[in-house]
């Protein structure tokens, strides 16, 4: 008897031994996708090759991954445009290989944020991908993205937009980390918001010569401000963004707000079609533009989520209220301000162009308790601009006078007791 006890103990335990290793081995297996992920955020798939061919009836595109991608494919109105998105993805190939041609009048491809890229193909009129499948490379290289787009009639393509199914996880993704969690401010710090300019598939601007893209300008000299007035006493300043990401013009003012900015300071270096205008410019926000050159301006700088495959969700209209347009109103002088501030601080030091206050729409700008003010450092369209534009002693010299600006403009509005 106790012999079968001992037998039968034993067999329990290899049973109970076995049971564990299942469940273990299960909930293995359930981790593995998000360690998965992991590794696919820590090590992006590479897009080492790509090639377009056809015309305006049919087009192809094809690009070669190190590995095999996971996509989804959406459709966006207003301008007609497809939007792929991938995960986290390094672009190896030179832009010349895919430069836009047949159905497709521009390509953009970039970084989102940290787990996603996007491809966003704007077309010529109503387009569908006929074919979009991932292949394995014959040579055994990885795998290929094939999209093959065709014309189709406005109605059709209003119906693809209208049933597709869009679940936005890149931007459910990147609004969580696009907001920085900066040190917190002491009772009474001057809270300044420093936003770089374009970022992620924004590009921005490419210079003349070198084919610096603007979002790294930008970023260069965000980073240096910050850090510069972060060593003034009672002034904490912080980034919207830290690295190359993707962040939308709304995201931008919430950033600002969300972290009770009581300045708001958006750097940008652009280019223009006249190669001789060299020069800072200092914008403010207008309901109607200054002049021709902001106006077009502005006009490019709102196209950034456009770039960037977001869907254009027409704005609210807001309740007549007359605090808000009382603080609109206030915060408009207070813009005007900071922008005189920064110019005093310019002159004589830096070139500006001809009038170099000017105004317009800028949707960055539209923040209605916040000052702001975007600043044109230079023109990457200009060989002596884009020189300085590079050059870490004058970024270190613009940064000064900058801080120096900032400084008139907190003292003049603590004196009025802001």
């Amino acid at each position: 008897m106790f012999k079968r006890a001992r037998i039968a103990a034993k067999s329990a335990a290899r049973r109970s031994t076995f049971a564990r290793r299942v469940l273990a081995a299960l909930l293995a297996a359930s981790l593995l996708p998000a360690a998965a992920s992991s590794v696919e955020a820590r090590d992006p798939l590479l897009a080492y090759g790509a090639r377009i061919v056809g015309d305006d009836a049919r087009t192809r595109i094809v690009i070669d991954f190190d590995r095999e991608p996971r996509f989804s494919v959406h459709y966006i109105a207003n301008p007609e445009r497809i939007v792929v998105d991938l995960p986290a993805t390094a672009f190896g190939f030179p832009a010349k290989d895919l430069a836009a041609r047949g159905l497709f009048k521009d390509i953009r491809y970039g970084k989102m944020d940290e787990e996603s890229a996007r491809i966003v193909l704007t077309t010529t009129g109503p387009v569908k991908l006929a074919l979009a499948k991932v292949q394995a490379d014959e040579a055994g290289k990885g795998h290929r993205l094939v999209l093959d787009a065709e014309m189709i009639d406005k109605r059709a393509f209003a119906e693809l937009v209208k049933t597709q199914s869009w679940s936005d996880r890149t931007d459910a993704a990147q609004t969580r980390s696009a907001i920085p969690a900066p040190e917190k401010a002491a009772p009474g710090d001057f809270v300044i918001a420093v936003d770089a300019g374009h970022g992620g598939i924004d590009t921005g601007a490419i210079g003349v010569d070198t084919k610096t893209e603007e979002k790294q300008v930008t970023l260069a000299f965000a980073k240096a401000l910050t850090d510069r007035l972060n060593k003034e006493p009672g002034i904490k300043a912080f980034l919207t963004r830290e690295d190359d990401e993707f962040l939308s013009l709304s995201q931008r003012v919430l950033i600002a707000r969300q972290n009770h900015a009581g300045l708001f300071i958006s750097l940008h270096a652009d280019t223009l079609k006249q190669k001789d205008i060299r020069g800072a410019t200092v914008y403010t926000i207008s309901d109607k533009a200054s002049d021709k050159l902001a106006a077009d301006l502005a006009e490019r700088e709102n196209l950034s989520d456009q770039i960037a495959g977001k869907e254009t969700v027409a704005e609210p209209p807001e309740v007549a209220d007359i605090l808000l347009d009382l603080t609109r109103r206030e915060t408009q002088a207070f813009s005007i301000s900071l922008a005189e501030s920064v110019l005093n601080s310019f002159k004589d030091q830096v070139g500006t162009i001809n009038n170099p206050h000017r105004h317009a729409g800028f949707r960055v700008l539209q923040a209605p308790d916040v000052p702001s003010i975007l600043l044109e450092i230079g023109f990457l369209s200009n060989a002596e601009d884009e020189k300085l534009l590079l050059d870490e002693a004058w970024r270190g010299k613009i940064v000064g006078l900058l801080t120096d600006a900032v400084k008139r403009y907190r003292a003049a509005v603590m004196a009025n007791g802001g």
